[in-house]
This record gives C-alpha cells, structure tokens and sequence, in this order.
C-alpha cells in the first residue's frame, strides 16, 4: 500500500512538473510572439511616414550637413507617440501552433492592403489578442529606452536583435524564418 502511495506521489509530481513548464513555453511564446508582433507594427508605421520630412532636434548636435534636424520618423517624440497606439494592433493577431513542435506563433488575420489571406490553420481567440496585448505593453513598459534606442536607428533585422538578444524575450527566434512571426 505504501509503495502505491509513493509511486502516486511521484506522477503527480511529475505532472505539475510538466505542466509548470509547458505553462512557462506557452508565456514565452507570448512574450515572443508580442515582441515581434511589436517589431513588425512599429517597422510598418514608420515606413508609412515621408522619408523626407525632418524634425528639429533640441540637442546641439549637428549633422554632417550643419543641420539639426533627424527624420520625423525615427524621432523619439514619434516614436514614443507609435508606442503609445501599437499595442491595440495586437487585436489583429491570431495563433498559429506548429504542428511538428507544437511551438505557438502569432500572425495577423487582417491584411494592411485588403488582399485576401490564408487563415486557415489560424485560431482568433479574444483571450490570445487579450495576451497578446497584455505583454506588448509590458515589453513597452519595461523595454521603452531599448525600443527607442532600436527604432531609432537600428533597421536591419530588429526582431531578432531586440526580441532575442537584446531582451531574451524569444530563446527559439533564430529558428523562427524571418518572414513569420
């Protein structure tokens, strides 16, 4: 009777233990899927802004030019103002889970440009957006002077130089193509 008992024990353990970390992939894919989702939106709003148009800096920097101005669209007072408004894009995310490796991505369900768009393997859960939002504003939060830092002049593969290396948001991201979320 008490060898059942401590074999009982031992499932038991080893199924929260389970669970405890499956629950913590599934934060982390959150978490990535946020951040990269984040990435993407950001990237798209500023290349929606004139590249021509400055904006006066208050520093007393001066550009190679003699100038004091830097383009509008990486300045941090718009970028700050993207921030504000990006997480509300989350909405427009829906999960997509790996069949193979049961990994959970985020892509959107709503096309920009009104093209039709294969979501057939998409779930649209209003608990995932919730999530979804949830963590971009944490990642805003705790992540503002980075994304600042990035945005303003970084424009080459900011996913995975933010989400994975900067933040360690995403451990797997490097094994994510760069054209998926």
């Amino acid at each position: 009777m008490e060898k059942h008992f401590y074999m009982f024990i031992v499932c038991a353990l080893m199924s929260l233990h389970l669970l405890l970390v499956q629950g913590a992939r599934q934060g982390q894919d959150i978490k990535c899927g946020a951040c990269r989702a984040l990435v993407d939106e950001m990237d798209w709003a500023i290349s929606q802004i004139d590249p021509k148009k400055m904006i006066q800096t208050g520093s007393f920097r001066i550009n190679p030019d003699g100038s004091q101005s830097v383009p509008f669209s990486r300045s941090e007072s718009h970028l700050l103002e993207l921030m504000e408004e990006v997480c509300e894009k989350m909405k427009d995310y829906g999960e997509l889970v790996d069949p193979a490796t049961n990994r959970k991505t985020y892509v959107r369900h709503t096309s920009r440009d009104g093209t039709a768009m294969d979501l057939s393997d998409v779930a649209f859960d209003s608990r995932v957006s919730s999530s979804l939002k949830f963590a971009c504003e944490t990642i805003v939060e705790q992540h503002e002077d980075e994304l600042i830092e990035f945005f303003a002049h970084e424009t080459d593969n900011v996913k995975d130089k933010l989400c994975s290396k900067r933040t360690d948001l995403c451990d797997h991201a490097l094994k994510i193509p760069h054209d998926e979320l």
